[in-house]
């Protein structure tokens, strides 16, 4: 028998981070940031281990709540702004041989600011390295962006430009059509491939020898800062990516939607409520969900609130959106299942939106769980979509955006 190769993940994560505070961490599309790239191991079939190296007490918790592993805390000296790769993970390999009298085969380096991540690519990685034992490394690219044959170096003293890159055979090489220049590509945080060989006895993360795992760009982002994420959060949700997801793959909103289902305190509300000397209550709403949801009426989908509350205030605002509205639903899968029977509605058909842990037990039932952005923990991480916008505060305009422009297509 063929004795199978000992893959170590390795995921680095220090605490620090000063364009995006608590990144690693930080909620991204329904799961911390690090999740991902510890789904993308865990969803390997070359992999055999999972290990998160970081200074940082909670993010290890986090990791370990997820399936890695976590078994010691990384010096303070190797996660300074400045620490590079190469002091970790020789921290790292010297740990497991000193500790275990273990060295794996292949050491595949996942950077959690990629969660972008095809499916397949931590195995294409491997299986590339491993069927190539000349190879030092194998690392992921993308066609670069920018031809550096084009590029530029400035001095600062007189303002004079001179050629970053010159070509062989063209005098001007910034002066050639872009397609008669040598082919470029950029290193993606995707996936590095190494053998740990070349990283305790060569002092390096790559080798001399570096062959090319091409990743489809589509998958390309950068966390530097909250518009990246944004960006990478909706780049997500797309429904022609086929990337790797958390404990479940999540669910895109159907092409065809029948039925959307609302919640209604902390939905359509802020979860605040003002409350009279007589007992009577206020609420305060987001007028621009009432034109999202009068579009989709327009467009023949069904929708209707479900809540536990009953509350005169409640059915004032749904007679004033016309929708029809079921309070004081306690069971509220019951009461979703009866409702899709009694007006035969396809339940692959119908969409759920909520904020609470009392929604989950519904997200099972629809095609598509979305929830507000300030939805409680538990929800969030069961949710198929996280909406960028707060209950109450244009989240229901959000999510009847959404629908009407995959209906547009």
């Amino acid at each position: 028998m063929v004795k199978q190769a000992q893959v170590l993940a390795l995921i680095p994560a220090r605490g620090g981070s000063k364009g995006i505070p608590r990144k690693n961490i930080r909620d991204f599309a329904g799961a911390p940031l690090i999740v991902y790239s510890i789904a993308a191991a865990l969803q390997s079939e070359t992999v055999t281990r999972v290990i998160v190296s970081t200074d940082d007490q909670e993010i290890a918790a986090v990791a370990r709540a997820w399936g890695a592993e976590a078994p010691f805390l990384r010096p303070a000296e190797l996660a300074q702004d400045l620490t590079q790769d190469l002091p970790v993970f020789e921290h790292v390999l010297n740990w497991l041989a000193r500790e275990e009298g273990s060295r794996p085969d292949v050491v595949v380096q996942l950077r959690p600011t990629s969660p972008i991540r095809p499916v397949g690519c931590v195995d294409a990685a491997v299986r590339l390295l491993l069927g190539h034992p000349e190879a030092d490394s194998v690392r992921g690219v993308v066609p670069a962006g920018q031809n550096p044959h084009k590029m530029w170096r400035v001095d600062p003293q007189t303002g004079r430009m001179t050629p970053l890159l010159m070509v062989e055979g063209f005098a001007e090489p910034y002066n050639a059509p872009r397609q008669q220049l040598p082919a470029v590509f950029w290193q993606t945080g995707h996936i590095d491939a190494i053998r740990p060989q070349v990283i305790l006895d060569k002092h390096s993360m790559s080798g001399e020898t570096i062959l090319s795992l091409m990743i489809d760009p589509r998958y390309t982002v950068d966390l530097d800062n909250l518009r990246d994420w944004e960006r990478a959060e909706w780049l997500s949700q797309q429904p022609d990516l086929n990337m790797v997801f958390p404990d479940h793959r999540k669910r895109k909103l159907p092409d065809k939607v029948s039925l959307v289902v609302y919640d209604f305190d902390g939905v359509m509300t802020d979860n605040r409520v003002w409350v009279n000397l007589d007992g009577s209550e206020v609420i305060a709403a987001d007028r621009s969900d009432g034109w999202g949801i009068a579009r989709l009426r327009d467009r023949g989908i069904a929708q209707v609130v479900i809540t536990g509350e009953i509350n005169p205030v409640v059915k004032a605002r749904c007679d004033k959106l016309r929708i029809p509205v079921v309070q004081g639903a306690r069971d509220k899968p019951a009461v979703l299942r009866a409702y899709m029977e009694e007006y035969h509605i396809d339940p692959a058909q119908a969409v759920y939106l909520g904020n609470d842990v009392n929604d989950v037990p519904c997200f099972p039932l629809v095609a598509c769980a979305v929830v507000v952005a300030d939805a409680y923990p538990e929800a969030i991480e069961q949710a198929d979509i996280v909406l960028q916008r707060k209950g109450g505060m244009g989240a229901v305009r959000e999510l009847c955006d959404r629908i009407l422009s995959g209906l547009d297509k």
